[in-house]
């Protein structure tokens, strides 16, 4: 069109040849042509991701209303004996799900040692309830992640406890949202002088962070934490959940912590982060590590899990089964 248009205009062969960039016997060619040029449909070529569609599917359908991320069902694949490329699976997987617009995440930076985001999510509530604490530090995105069955204080603190010991060191301050098992009361006492919680304060002084919230309806300005909540949905619990529940079973707390370990070790501390240019746990060992404040010489020992009544104990065991049937459901499917 543009090639006769322009030859109406008066232009030459050579002149319209330059203006579009073409040589001059194709504009010789499209105005001696009595139609415009038709094509014919290429045949799409066989891929290598072809034999695993109809797992991916599976795997999707499983998986719903949750959706589980291409690198997460790569991993799987590659087990499988696929050898394609991360593109191929991602541009399938498109096909199987419409586009969804991200919500927008506030962040901003902080110096090394500064500051750890600290949060709970919920994966579960109801009579089987399933809550995470994850906490993400803001300079290196160095994560750490524990399952409990509630998010009251005294889990909070024992989660706490845990958390430092694996991460080493103090951050000088540590950022949440407005929770009761953190502060009672904002601004109880003046602008920025909080009730907090009685445990949870007592637990701050002895390990010498200052605690900081949120903003009220703001707790995504823990843009870091919250990014990876997502991410700990999608790429974790999503493809646990999924398999699991193909064999019948449902996550428990103590399957969830002892699985995530490794997927935090091998996964997400090392996958290079999108904004850092690097994996967490370089940044983290290599140069944060070194600018956090030691941990307190007389540190209490806490259980990783807070004892329960004895009725609620015998009721879950009851819905439960032995770790080591999960374990022998994971390596089935992961054979």
């Amino acid at each position: 069109m543009e090639i006769h248009v322009l030859k109406a205009q008066g232009l030459s062969e050579r002149q319209i040849a330059r203006t579009l960039g073409i040589s001059r016997n194709t504009v010789a060619r499209y105005l001696a042509a009595a139609e415009a040029p038709s094509y014919k449909l290429r045949q799409p070529r066989p891929t290598k991701l072809d034999p695993f569609k109809p797992y991916i599917k599976q795997r999707v359908a499983e998986a719903h209303p949750d959706w589980i991320p291409a690198p997460a069902l790569l991993r799987e694949l590659r087990l499988l004996g696929y050898s394609g490329q991360l593109r191929q699976l991602q541009e399938f997987l498109r096909s199987c799900k419409p586009p969804r617009k991200d919500d927008p995440v506030v962040r901003f930076e902080t110096a090394p040692g500064q500051q750890l985001q600290c949060d709970f999510v919920v994966f579960r509530r109801g009579r089987d309830p399933l809550y995470a604490f994850t906490a993400t530090l803001g300079y290196s995105r160095w994560r750490w992640v524990r399952f409990t069955t509630d998010e009251t204080a005294g889990t909070l603190v024992a989660c706490h406890h845990a958390l430092f010991v694996a991460l080493g060191g103090i951050p000088r301050e540590i950022l949440y949202d407005n929770a009761k098992s953190i502060v009672l009361k904002r601004d109880a006492y003046g602008e920025g002088q909080h009730r907090w919680n009685d445990d949870f304060l007592d637990m701050a002084k002895l390990y010498g962070f200052l605690p900081r919230l949120c903003k009220p309806y703001r707790a995504r300005t823990k843009g870091k934490v919250e990014r990876f909540h997502r991410y700990l949905r999608g790429n974790f619990y999503v493809p646990l959940s999924s398999r699991m529940k193909a064999g019948g079973l449902t996550v428990d707390g103590a399957t969830a912590n002892a699985e995530v370990g490794k997927w935090l070790r091998d996964v997400a501390n090392r996958r290079v982060h999108p904004k850092t240019g690097h994996a967490p746990q370089t940044l983290y060992k290599n140069f944060e590590k070194t600018l956090l404040q030691p941990l307190p010489k007389h540190a209490p020992r806490c259980p990783s899990d807070r004892p329960m009544p004895r009725k609620m104990r015998e009721q879950i065991h009851a819905l439960q089964h032995p770790l080591s049937i999960y374990q022998q459901i994971l390596t089935e499917v992961s054979a």
